[in-house]
């Protein structure tokens, strides 16, 4: 299997180049995706490739494009619309909620709903408040979808084949502040990434790190910095989450810091503290502690102080290593 150095923006481009190649029921739809390849090109080149018929180039109108792909996905393809940023989501949110996440439990298995809805998320481009939400945990308590974030070019492609070739509806939640902020060698065949399972990025014995998506290098290039030995555990999926791993890493280090650049209140940090706590209280010697964006709206000026920082993860480090 040859492979090639990609950054993230070039992964995904690769995994929807083999997937389109490899089964011709997978359709790409959305704002600018066609002509232009998407506002971030994740989709260049498609078009001239796979033809209109394939790359839809679609109104400005979200809710037509989601219900578009289900429609698509009922009916036996296998689309893959994208958002355009994933502020722009919510007017779609009847049709995600209500008919996306649904169809299964409602037509009693009948029908299925394979799709995978991409848009980028998160701050990192000063996109300001209608450019840089982070809304994972609408999806996340929402019982039907499987919610995908990858951290690095090789995940994102392994993850993506994987998302599109299963038969659930998955949001796919691509960091825009990574698309291009790292390189990897990423193989130009198609492969994939099981869902579920999280990564140890790092191994350690001092305290369990646990973190998703953008946040990865953040926290990767604190612990090193400051030489901390600490287990990284990337998420990479929200829902299903890897309990297994993460259980297995509290209980070896008894000491947790969670952190995400969405907001706090409700953020899906306190679903994994309390997930921890009603299985595993019995191995911690410290409050579970987490570092998030604050319950504000991303401003346009300032991104570096509300996205979680290498000081702000340091004193959370900190304080809980020094509890008894």
């Amino acid at each position: 299997m040859t492979s090639k150095t990609m950054n993230m923006v070039q992964a995904l481009n690769s995994a929807l180049d083999n997937l389109m190649a490899s089964d011709d029921r997978v359709i790409l739809l959305g704002e600018d995706i066609g002509t232009d390849g998407g506002v971030f090109r994740v989709t260049e080149g498609l078009l001239a490739k796979y033809g209109p018929e394939r790359v839809l180039d679609t109104p400005l109108v979200e809710v037509g494009i989601v219900g578009m792909a289900i429609g698509m996905a009922v009916q036996g393809l296998r689309p893959i619309p994208e958002i355009q940023f994933q502020d722009f989501i919510y007017t779609a949110m009847d049709q995600i909620i209500n008919q996306m996440a649904k169809i299964r439990f409602r037509s009693g298995g009948e029908y299925d709903c394979p799709m995978v809805l991409r848009t980028p998320y998160g701050a990192g481009v000063k996109g300001g408040l209608y450019h840089s939400q982070s809304g994972e945990s609408y999806f996340a308590h929402t019982a039907g979808l499987t919610v995908v974030t990858p951290s690095n070019p090789y995940d994102a492609k392994g993850l993506l084949v994987s998302s599109s070739q299963g038969d659930d509806p998955v949001i796919f939640l691509e960091p825009k502040r990574l698309y291009r902020a790292l390189k990897q060698e990423v193989p130009e065949d198609i492969y994939k990434i099981p869902i579920g399972k999280a990564e140890v990025v790092q191994s350690g014995d001092d305290l369990t790190i646990i973190t998703y998506g953008s946040m990865v290098p953040t926290v990767m290039e604190t612990v090193k910095k400051n030489q901390i030995n600490a287990e990284v555990l990337d998420l990479r999926t929200l829902v299903p989450v890897d309990r297994d791993a993460i259980m297995h890493s509290v209980q070896k280090t008894g000491r947790v810091v969670i952190v995400h650049e969405a907001p706090r209140t409700g953020g899906f940090g306190g679903e994994i503290s309390a997930m921890i706590t009603e299985r595993g209280i019995d191995f911690l010697y410290a409050p579970i502690l987490r570092v998030t964006g604050p319950d504000s709206p991303v401003p346009y000026r300032m991104e570096e102080y509300y996205v979680p920082n290498e000081k702000r993860i340091l004193n959370a480090v900190n304080k809980v290593m020094e509890s008894a």
